[in-house]
């Protein structure tokens, strides 16, 4: 309440960009404090057995966690685990580092609680984020979500991969193949089967190639349909990746319920937060039944309150990712999701 009454209302009058830049300031600095850490980690983290999970041959301390676009840059991936989540993925990554999209490119939906970016992928690139995983404190777990240079020709997309994969594979835990952000002008050419089977591949050659492999998963649109969906079940079981993350943002605007005409006015984007919840869902539900749970699902889309994470999880997600919901509902969002969790196993 304190969040949603006091603090949501002063960030929520600055601009989204501006204001998520500030946040990353101040967790960097709230958290120099001698003794915050402690003291945060205490109040914030729950800590039981039964929230533990093993999935892909991981060991997370329970199932929730932050989806990638908050930590770009790797920057504050320690200050994040202390608000008790289990694994941070850091990202999108690009073997360069790139501006993005032009501004204004995020833009909120507050009666909708939702979120419309176009970032395209802006961060410091692959150099600048190893250099911040170097200075890892935490034990919580990271994921390297990996994408394309917007300016690297899909013929070339697969070089792209293969640098991220090999520049990030002593530093994080588990990788994201990203070719589903509607945000790159030609990403979506990447979701194709040939073009996809070409990327993977080369990913698990190099992995098989490792004395200690890593999980790699797939990151999918909330925008296939389900023959899309079953060639990704293909795709999982021929190139033999450790799973799914469903899903992405979405192009589609029609759950848009009370904020039309800021829709209009944002343009282009993939939609996040509420909107996509039940699509989300969905995606997640079929994946898992039509596969029958043939490989571990992460859950993101659309989670706000801790009932739609449960929702998620016996739609057959394994883990569950926040990102929007982290945003409206403030730190306290994953404490209240496993105390839910926890409720429901007396």
């Amino acid at each position: 309440m304190f969040y949603k009454h006091l603090i949501r209302p002063i960030l929520f009058s600055i601009d989204p960009e501006k204001v998520h830049h500030l946040v990353v300031k101040l967790l960097k600095v709230f958290f120099s404090i001698p003794g915050m850490r402690t003291f945060v980690r205490c109040i914030m983290t729950v800590d039981d057995p039964r929230l533990k999970r093993k999935v892909f041959g991981l060991d997370f301390s329970n199932p929730v966690g932050i989806a990638a676009g908050f930590d770009k840059n790797a920057e504050v991936f320690n200050e994040l685990s202390v608000f008790g989540f289990s694994h941070i993925e850091i990202g999108t990554v690009t073997p360069k580092g790139q501006p993005g999209n032009p501004k204004p490119r995020l833009f909120r939906l507050p009666k909708d609680a939702g979120l419309i970016n176009r970032m395209g992928f802006n961060n410091l690139g692959l150099d600048a984020a190893i250099e911040k995983l170097k200075n890892r404190k935490s034990n919580v777990i990271i994921g390297g979500n990996i994408g394309k240079n917007t300016a690297t020709p899909n013929a070339t997309a697969v070089e792209d991969y293969v640098k991220n994969f090999e520049g990030l594979f002593d530093y994080v835990d588990y990788f994201v193949v990203n070719v589903s952000c509607p945000n790159i002008s030609d990403l979506k050419e990447l979701q194709d089967q040939d073009a996809l089977m070409l990327i993977l591949n080369r990913l698990q050659e190099i992995n098989n190639k490792k004395t200690i492999r890593k999980p790699i998963l797939l990151k999918v649109s909330p925008d296939l349909n389900e023959r899309q969906l079953d060639e990704v079940i293909d795709i999982v079981r021929q190139t033999k990746i450790d799973g799914v993350v469903a899903t992405n943002t979405t192009i589609t605007r029609h759950t848009v319920k009370h904020e039309k005409e800021n829709v209009l006015k944002a343009g282009n984007g993939g939609l996040s937060g509420l909107p996509i919840r039940d699509r989300s869902t969905e995606v997640i539900r079929y994946l898992a039944e039509k596969s029958g749970k043939a490989f571990p699902i992460i859950g993101v889309g659309g989670i706000m309150r801790a009932e739609d994470a449960i929702e998620k999880i016996n739609a057959g997600a394994d883990l569950v990712q926040i990102y929007t919901g982290f945003i409206y509902q403030g730190p306290s969002l994953a404490k209240q999701i496993n105390k839910l969790l926890l409720s429901e196993k007396k």
